[in-house]
């Protein structure tokens, strides 16, 4: 199948408009210059024009740009990485600040070659950018970091403003979608989280369109509510190159608003899902809205003593 048809393929909700305008292009020749990486670029994030020149918010992919893992559906380099820039921290906070964001995302390539699995070198990213911009708030994104409580802890103790570790797939597409994750401990992880710090929202995302049945969609919902994951996302697949996993199914503007909805009333404080809803997407969102419910459970509780 030619590149021209698998691009005919995908429905009309899934085409957007490119706005590559002035801001855009500014901010693109800084990263090139402070050699950063940002995983908007290189996970050919869809929505990318939108949140650099427009709501001000960016994902940075610290750590290096070659992940250890080799995941099924990600678009990131994979292969053995060389390099741990203990300077990266200092330069993405200068970034955040001469990019004036409101919120910033910083996330990693997977590092299974360290035995922190790069969590040090999150937690001082974590306080750079807030000595040098007080008023951006952050949020985290990491790979499970091995599944080790004290690397979890170490990045906890920099005290980001939202935890984010996604749970990407349902529990039986797990082994096929993801390289060295597990479910359970993904789950593990986020609970975890909470416990250390249970004033910090935690989050979660979720990609459809891999062959999961909707019982095993609301099956992963109920899953992160049980481990007290307070926001969630969800997103359609879509396959990077024809090395990566195929798409099984594009679901509609309305079945996502349905899930979304569905994971309202299971006790989410916020979800956003639709087709090009990516885990950063309206991230500046999600904190506000995981501040007002807190508030609002606060009151709650308040009447009731």
């Amino acid at each position: 199948m030619s590149k021209k048809e698998e691009i005919l393929r995908k429905p009309e909700w899934l085409k957007i408009k490119l706005n590559t305008n002035e801001s855009y292009t500014g901010l693109k020749k800084m990263m090139r210059e402070k050699n950063l990486h940002t995983v908007c670029e290189e996970a050919r994030c869809p929505n990318i024009h939108e949140c650099w020149a427009e709501r001000r918010t960016a994902t940075f992919m610290i750590l290096g740009d070659t992940c250890t893992r080799a995941c099924r559906f990600c678009a990131v380099k994979t292969g053995l990485p060389t390099e741990l820039d203990w300077q990266e921290p200092e330069r993405v906070a200068d970034s955040v600040q001469l990019m004036n964001l409101k919120h910033v995302v910083v996330t990693a390539v997977a590092r299974d070659d360290l035995k922190d699995g790069g969590a040090a070198v999150f937690a001082e990213t974590v306080r750079a950018i807030r000595r040098k911009n007080p008023f951006t708030s952050i949020e985290v994104l990491p790979s499970d970091m091995g599944g080790k409580e004290e690397n979890l802890k170490v990045l906890m103790d920099a005290k980001p403003d939202i935890l984010n570790h996604n749970i990407e797939t349902t529990k039986r597409l797990t082994p096929r979608v993801r390289a060295r994750a597990k479910y359970d401990r993904s789950l593990e992880f986020l609970r975890r989280a909470k416990e250390m710090e249970p004033s910090i929202p935690t989050k979660s995302s979720l990609m459809i369109g891999l062959g999961e049945t909707k019982e095993e969609i609301l099956e992963v919902m109920d899953d992160l509510r049980a481990n007290n994951v307070d926001i969630m996302t969800i997103g359609q697949y879509l396959q990077p190159t024809r090395s990566h996993l195929k798409v099984e199914k594009y679901y509609s503007p309305d079945e996502f608003a349905e899930l979304q909805q569905i994971a309202m009333s299971k006790g989410f404080s916020h979800c956003q899902a639709g087709p090009l809803v990516r885990s950063s997407y309206h991230a500046d969102e999600q904190v506000n809205a995981a501040a007002k419910h807190k508030q609002l459970l606060g009151e709650k509780e308040a009447k009731e003593a």
